[in-house]
């Protein structure tokens, strides 16, 4: 089983807002305190362009 454990609200707040400001997947994943494709799969389901 995965290790996986979705992101809280809080975090996908931060996610949101470092990413309009700029800053990397990479960056806001060190900021958050977890992993770059943890970030990479949240912007990606919350892009609006999803199904």
């Amino acid at each position: 089983m995965s290790d996986y454990k979705q992101p809280t609200y809080e975090q996908r707040c931060q996610i949101e807002i470092l990413n309009k400001s700029g800053f990397s997947e990479q960056a806001v994943a060190e900021a958050i305190g977890g992993h770059q494709s943890s970030v990479a799969r949240q912007l990606r389901h919350n892009n609006g362009e999803r199904g």
